[in-house]
């Protein structure tokens, strides 16, 4: 196997899903110069010791690991040694928030250095100052994205590089975890012998893989239909408007059948995949689907509309939380683009249709189609996540991920912010 450094003669990025229900590794090259990333190997595994970014037991999740980093591996002809991993759960928190510095100020003096262009120093200062807020002592900064910068009074403004003016100020999206579930969740990775370069939200990562410039311009909502939580980010004018968790996923529709028809939840899983529709009145009602359950050897039936209504129920509810926090983004017409839906709850038959119908706004399904080499392996929704994490550190703009590759490590990094906010307060 080639051995992987992190260095220009080997532009080899590696992403790490680890989700609830399955963990997948995808290993992608970057194509010099175009910054192209063409996929080498991909692997996934039934997911164990996780639930919702919560380790439950950490042998049997790293277990999990060194199974699909090793399936990866061989595929792509690879030895890893670095990953960006993915992370959600209930834990994670965003809030937008803002600073502001003066401009050509030597020695307390305004203007002292005349019509001085705005330099990386200055939006790396303003950024800095924008991320130092006040948090628990058990939390931790895992994004600091920008989403606009104001030169005195000219606003929306992407990349102040060379403008002149008296004020800078910067407009962010924070995104923050707790910090047990960041350092356990790094500590297991890097028990195999294996260095962190990143954690990524994972609805950020899904958007690089899937939404179009112009859909982040105008307003999207991107929905990740996992399977313990659904993760939402809201885009507006290129820039990440709001993000969050909600804490139930496409296996509670598998958990309402199990209960319902009183089998084993993966009975419950089959019927689902094979019967359940999003939308009951596309569904058969002559249809019959044989079962027997747990505590009945006599076999048993019930329709597929029957079946179709209780997913519907659920998925519903899923909306309506949806739509709670669609609205927190506090942007006018947040979906001019409507939705699109990512995860694998997204491939349940007739969800796209239920959620037109229901939301009153386009839905499209979103399959990862910015790396080369996924056709027919790895370009259906549940593999958005994975491949924008190949993504992630040849094209994310988040503040985080760039003072990252200055100083060396996840871990010095948020040290590094936790200490400059201790400095502030």
């Amino acid at each position: 196997m080639n051995i992987i450094t992190n260095t220009n003669d080997h532009p080899i990025t590696i992403g790490l899903d680890i989700g609830s229900s399955t963990i997948r590794c995808a290993i992608g090259q970057i194509i010099q110069p175009k910054g192209k990333i063409k996929l080498l190997g991909i692997s996934s595994v039934q997911s164990g010791g996780i639930q919702n970014g919560v380790i439950t037991d950490r042998d049997e999740l790293i277990e999990a690991l060194e199974k699909v980093l090793t399936d990866a591996e061989i595929m792509a002809n690879i030895k890893v040694e670095s990953v960006t991993l993915s992370i959600t759960g209930e834990n994670i928190r965003s809030m937008n928030t803002q600073a502001a510095i003066a401009l050509n100020r030597v020695n307390g003096t305004i203007n002292g250095i005349n019509n001085r262009a705005i330099e990386n120093a200055d939006m790396y200062q303003v950024l800095n100052l924008a991320q130092a807020v006040s948090l628990p002592v058990d939390r931790d900064i895992l994004h600091t994205i920008p989403q606009e910068y104001i030169v005195d009074t000219l606003n929306n403004i992407k990349n102040p590089i060379g403008m002149t003016g008296r004020r800078l100020e910067a407009r962010v999206h924070l995104v923050t975890a707790a910090s047990t579930a960041i350092n356990n969740l790094v500590s297991s990775v890097e028990e195999l012998g294996i260095t962190v370069d990143g954690l990524v939200f994972q609805p950020l990562a899904s958007a690089l893989a899937t939404l179009e410039k112009d859909e982040m311009d105008l307003g999207v909502t991107l929905v990740e239909f996992g399977s313990n939580s659904t993760n939402i980010a809201v885009y507006y004018n290129n820039a990440v408007r709001h993000s969050a968790t909600i804490p139930i996923g496409s296996a509670s529709i598998t958990n309402d059948i199990a209960v319902m028809l009183q089998i084993s939840i993966n009975e419950a899983e089959n019927i689902k995949k094979k019967y359940a529709s999003a939308l009951s009145s596309m569904s058969s009602d002559k249809l019959d689907i044989k079962f027997q359950s747990n505590n009945d050897s006599k076999e048993r039936s019930i329709t597929e509309k029957k079946v179709s209504q209780y997913v519907e129920a659920r998925i519903q509810e899923i909306f309506q939380m949806i739509i709670r926090e669609v609205s927190r983004a506090d942007i006018k017409d947040p979906l001019t683009y409507g939705i699109v839906m990512t995860g694998g709850g997204a491939e349940l038959r007739n969800i796209i249709s239920l959620a037109e119908h229901s939301l009153g706004v386009k839905v499209r399904k979103g399959n990862p189609n910015k790396i080369e080499g996924t056709h027919e392996i790895a370009n259906k929704p549940h593999f958005t996540t994975v491949m924008g994490l190949l993504l992630w550190p040849t094209y994310s703009n988040d503040h985080i991920r760039i003072h990252q590759s200055n100083l060396g490590s996840l871990k010095n990094i948020i040290n590094k912010i936790r200490h400059t906010i201790e400095n502030m307060f």
